[in-house]
């Protein structure tokens, strides 16, 4: 009989250690399959060193399938113990969900922003079994081995910042991290596909100092060039590439980083989540998991692992999941530079249990369990302690 306190976490130890193929049959040589449904093993080292470790994915939205969204309902009313199961078995314990809420004003933006955080909150309060928000250094500490799924309130862009005195109103209202810019230009500066590099405004530089003041992680993910370095001179805290890629192994696409500006951002003292959208990784095919594991490698020699994370860029399922509408028109909102091929998510990386597959491929790669440990969440756990103790 299983005491009161069991866990999830600890029924995947005990089955793996034991052999017993009781939730996930064992097999030969100490590699067990986590899947039902699918004869993917992974190896006992793999298992727990992401049962163990915190583990951040500096973006994941809950959902991005209308669909889903439809079903679950406004207060995740329709969120239902399947759903929870597949969250758990992800072992993700904390959930960056910004998206790139603006508006055509910045007036627009700001109430759209409002109400986007304001259905998180209402999801949160009326689901306080499922989800808890990340608020602190110490909800951090807690969230792993809570069996709670954390939601970590971030933006996309920074449009619903009309005054430096926003900043201060969101961060009262749980927004942890902001984006400068999405893809194209606003009033603080450019985004990756803007026909013109131009770097941070004067106003720019008064919202970054003031997301310095009240402790909100500067991020430059879809940031242009420019934008990028002097978002990385200008701030006094760390900067953060929550999930972005390496341009010298992407083919030039513009929404990656180059090695100018990942050099920079580790002089901040940031992190670099790595995605794994197909056309960020490698600009034909085939694209597997071992070339998103090159970017992996690449930080690594470029300015130490200690600046690498996780910035999944999908939901659990990814895009290639999407009913045929719904992806042509997400695929439909981005300039041709994006450059959309078939498929969008990368085999292996591209489902629930993700980050299993990512460990192992680390492992395979001669990392160590104390690297392992900080890329699955420890680094960006260290650094947004930093920024939010500041």
């Amino acid at each position: 009989m299983k005491p009161d306190n069991w866990t999830r976490r600890d029924m995947v130890r005990t089955t793996a250690a034991s052999g017993v193929g009781l939730m996930f049959p064992a097999v030969l040589r100490r590699r067990h399959r986590l899947f039902a449904t699918s004869t993917r093993e992974y190896s006992q080292r793999c298992i727990d060193l992401v049962t163990g470790s915190l583990v951040i994915d500096m973006l994941a939205l809950l959902t991005i399938n209308g669909e889903t969204r439809d079903r679950w309902g406004p207060s995740l009313d329709g969120f239902n113990a399947a759903d929870l199961e597949e969250f758990r078995g992800s072992e993700i314990d904390v959930f960056h969900i910004a998206a790139g809420v603006g508006g055509r004003s910045a007036e627009a933006a700001h109430a759209n922003v409002l109400a986007y955080i304001g259905a998180y909150h209402s999801a949160i309060a009326n689901r306080p079994d499922v989800f808890v928000r990340i608020d602190s250094a110490e909800d951090l500490d807690r969230v792993h081995g809570s069996e709670r799924i954390g939601i970590l309130i971030g933006i996309q862009n920074a449009t619903h910042f009309r005054t430096p005195a926003d900043v201060s109103l969101f961060h009262g209202l749980g927004q942890r991290v902001s984006q400068l810019t999405y893809n194209s230009r606003n009033a603080i500066g450019n985004g990756a596909t803007e026909r013109v590099d131009g770097g941070i405004s004067d106003f720019g530089v008064s919202i970054v100092e003031a997301m310095n003041e009240v402790g909100m992680a500067v991020d430059v993910s879809h940031c242009g060039d420019r934008t990028t370095l002097d978002a990385c001179a200008v701030s006094r805290q760390p900067v953060l590439f929550t999930h972005s890629n390496v341009r010298s192994l992407a083919g030039g696409h513009p929404r990656t980083k180059t090695d100018e500006a990942i050099r920079a951002m580790a002089r901040t003292g940031g992190i670099m989540g790595i995605t794994g959208v197909r056309m960020f990784v490698k600009p034909d095919e085939p694209t597997t998991i071992e070339h998103f594991l090159d970017h992996y490698d690449h930080v690594r020699d470029l300015i130490g692992v200690e600046h690498l994370g996780i910035g999944s860029d999908i939901d659990l399922h990814g895009y290639d999941d999407l009913p045929a509408e719904q992806s042509e028109r997400l695929r439909a909102g981005y300039k041709d530079s994006y450059a959309f091929r078939d498929k969008i998510d990368i085999e292996g990386i591209d489902h629930p249990k993700r980050c299993f597959d990512l460990t192992e491929g680390l492992i395979r790669r001669g990392y160590t369990d104390d690297h392992i440990r900080g890329i699955l969440g420890g680094n960006f756990a260290r650094v947004l302690k930093e920024i939010w103790d500041a």
